[in-house]
């Protein structure tokens, strides 16, 4: 093998490493608010298992679960408002990673030391995220959301779950907007609209737009990918007049890698509705639609978790697939951006 060739299967195996365990110096989310309460918990997320508890102000705070010390589990410790002191020897680490107390040898070279990782967190829209630097840092850029997700124009409802298998996959999925007729045919809201398509691309200022030529607000007919700091997706599927006051029926998704063969799956479902028209649909969509959606999603689960781990290196790809090809080349670039950083 040439220097040339030994060269370049080094650095797809790491651009294919930063792939696989999720872009540093990048928003993510990592699990529903809920998951966090009263104790510590320890979550494996983006490559690192992470440590995250709450303050008497509520607040979140995220560390790596790895004491300094000794490399205990910060999670089997103590929270101590925006502190926690290791459950193994008592040392106390700072949620900005700095070690503020070593009980058992106070005055050691440990104390005031900053070696743990540590990560900012923000809270919205019913998630958790996390700021993946690379290093630590004191202040992470903003947060930013879709406005679906922030607007009071809008009403949301989050849906977790986690499936096995690569989050490129599930990003696949949503980039394509065919398979919506074919796999989800019998859902009430994607029974009609063409079974074949010309597609096209759209650029936007966040990423870009692929979507049926000739064809809108009949079926699943286009996907977003947007890149705001945070990467996320979304759709609309348009609904009948059986689904209620508001407009189409949206969904952003966000999907974080648990590890590298099981992915948090984030998906809100959302509608533009205010007054009493956001009650109503809320009130129709728990006792009514939430089931249907289920389905749907169950629908795309089977199929992505029976996929092989390797079956996008043994693709056949058509006109459709040019959304998933789009994305997957965005993803590549920002693997490509860090490396070039030299951040692994």
């Amino acid at each position: 093998m040439s220097t040339a060739t030994a060269n370049r299967a080094e650095t797809e195996a790491q651009v294919e490493k930063i792939l696989t365990e999720g872009l540093k110096d990048y928003w993510h989310a990592i699990c529903p608010s809920h998951f966090v309460k009263d104790t510590p918990v320890s979550l494996r997320r983006l490559g690192r298992k992470l440590v995250l508890w709450r303050d008497a102000d509520n607040k979140v705070h995220c560390l790596e679960d790895h004491c300094p010390h000794r490399g205990a589990p910060l999670s089997f410790g103590i929270p101590l408002g925006n502190k926690i002191a290791c459950g193994y020897h008592g040392v106390e680490v700072s949620c900005d990673g700095t070690v503020v107390s070593v009980p058992g040898n106070p005055g050691c070279k440990l104390e005031g030391s900053r070696p743990t990782r540590a990560f900012h967190i923000q809270e919205s829209a019913g998630a958790i995220f996390m700021y993946n630097s690379s290093e630590n840092i004191d202040e992470p850029p903003p947060l930013v959301l879709p406005e679906q997700l922030t607007s009071g124009e809008y009403s949301a409802f989050l849906c977790y779950t986690e499936w096995r298998g690569g989050y490129r996959y599930v990003i696949d999925n949503v980039m394509d907007p065919m398979h919506g007729t074919y796999l989800h045919k019998q859902s009430h809201s994607m029974s009609v609209g063409a079974r074949s398509a010309e597609f096209q691309l759209r650029d936007t200022d966040t990423g870009f737009i692929f979507e049926k030529a000739g064809q809108r607000d009949v079926n699943f007919d286009w996907s977003e990918w947007a890149d705001t700091g945070l990467i996320w997706l979304r759709l609309e599927i348009p609904y009948p007049k059986t689904g209620g006051p508001g407009g189409n029926f949206g969904i952003i998704g966000c999907y974080t890698p648990i590890s590298p063969d099981i992915t948090a799956v984030f998906h809100w479902r959302v509608r533009k509705v205010e007054g009493w028209q956001r009650d109503a649909w809320r009130f129709l969509y728990k006792n009514r639609l939430e089931a249907r959606h289920w389905t749907v999603l169950e629908q795309d689960r089977v199929v992505l978790e029976q996929m092989e781990s390797d079956a996008n290196q043994r693709e056949h790809l058509y006109q459709h697939d040019v959304g998933v090809t789009r994305a997957r080349r965005q993803l590549r670039k920002l693997a490509t951006d860090q490396l070039n950083r030299g951040v692994l």
